[in-house]
């Protein structure tokens, strides 16, 4: 029994009464859970004979609670935080198990272990997941950093040791990808990485990230650091653009708001995105104005100015070429456009496969670096 299997304490009778999220907080069987975290049996107990409560400690199968108490041991203690932690990131017990690679009935009895140790109910059954108690908001902070770096240190020990096999998915915006990440990318694989690419706006990056259908991630905003790690990744600057023909209209003057209002504007989206900061670094106002094309590909809009077919903002180290070579050319503005960081992010949980700490610190150093 001890050299097969480990006892987690998850608890289960027909007419117990039921913890937060279904966990059972009394019980009458414990649960043997193999070493992959898959529920292999119950281990059958009296009343009364549950590890902490009081009682007969003779149980019938012949285990004693003390022998339960000492499959229960800190190696465990990791087990079931770890399954804590991404229940409480996920807000999902059934994600969480899907991250970890293990049953929901193993991750059931993973956080019904540690509410019972800890005497407290972690979660709250919601109509789409759960929800934490304070008690949980407590625990994930004070246990987090911790087991990320360990998970963080072990992952990099199997880097080193040269198992790098597998798949890694990337999302980002396309048109950073294309400039900054894919030349980064072909060392890898030559190295037998396989990649899986997605492009997509702020939102679709994100969900990417927390539903776990990405391993990393490229954005120009802050991650929310208790879901995401995430490391700055380099920076750009916004820059308005248009076409020698339409920048001759200016007569060499300092751009202003109301000028730009009477010209074609090339938008990504009808929201103004890039615009709107630009205009509020720039000129301190907001922009109101409608643009003539949108398209949610900066690529497209800058094919489109150097066309003539109007002014946009885009980021410098799209448009750093078409500038050298004088076929876009920049508009002056009295105060400078914003300069933003650019993040790369990773879904924690994936940062357990050497393959994805692999390549997050080549596109970190190879990236960093321009």
């Amino acid at each position: 029994m001890r050299g097969t299997a480990f006892a987690q304490a998850g608890f289960r009778q027909d007419q117990s009464p039921v913890g937060s999220v279904g966990f059972p907080m009394a019980a009458a069987e414990v649960a043997i859970v193999g070493r992959l975290g898959c529920v292999i049996g119950w281990l059958p107990v009296r009343a009364g004979t549950c590890p902490g409560e009081a009682g007969d400690r003779n149980h019938p199968s012949g285990y004693q609670s003390s022998d339960i108490l000492w499959l229960i041991g800190p190696m465990n203690d990791l087990v079931f935080l770890r399954t804590f932690l991404e229940t409480y990131r996920a807000g999902s017990l059934t994600r969480a198990a899907a991250r970890l690679g293990i049953t929901q009935p193993a991750a059931s009895a993973h956080l019904a272990a540690l509410e019972t140790m800890l005497g407290k109910p972690l979660f709250l059954r919601q109509a789409r997941g759960v929800s934490p108690t304070p008690a949980a908001d407590d625990l994930a902070q004070r246990v987090a950093a911790n087991l990320d770096g360990l998970e963080a240190t072990m992952a990099a020990a199997r880097v080193r040791s040269g198992e790098l096999a597998g798949t890694v998915y990337l999302t980002g915006p396309a048109e950073y990808l294309s400039a900054r990440i894919a030349p980064a990318l072909a060392p890898l694989i030559a190295g037998g990485t396989r990649l899986r690419i997605q492009t997509g706006n702020r939102e679709r990056i994100y969900r990417a990230l927390a539903e776990g259908h990405a391993d990393l991630g490229v954005t120009a905003s802050t991650p929310e650091p208790r879901e995401l790690g995430f490391a700055e990744l380099g920076r750009e600057r916004l820059l308005l653009v248009a076409a020698p023909s339409l920048a001759e209209r200016t007569k060499a003057r300092v751009i202003s708001a109301d000028f730009l209002a009477d010209l074609p504007c090339l938008a990504y989206d009808a929201d103004l995105a890039l615009i709107r900061p630009f205009f509020e670094a720039a000129f301190g106002k907001t922009a109101d104005m409608q643009a003539v094309a949108t398209a949610p590909d900066l690529r497209i809009l800058m094919g489109m100015a150097i066309a003539g077919a109007g002014w946009t903002v885009l980021p410098d180290y799209l448009c750093a070429e078409v500038l050298t070579s004088g076929v876009l050319v920049e508009l002056p503005t009295a105060r400078p456009g914003p300069d933003n960081a650019l993040f790369l992010a990773w879904n924690k949980a994936a940062l357990r496969h050497p393959r994805v700490v692999h390549v997050r610190d080549v596109l970190l150093r190879a990236v960093g670096r321009r």
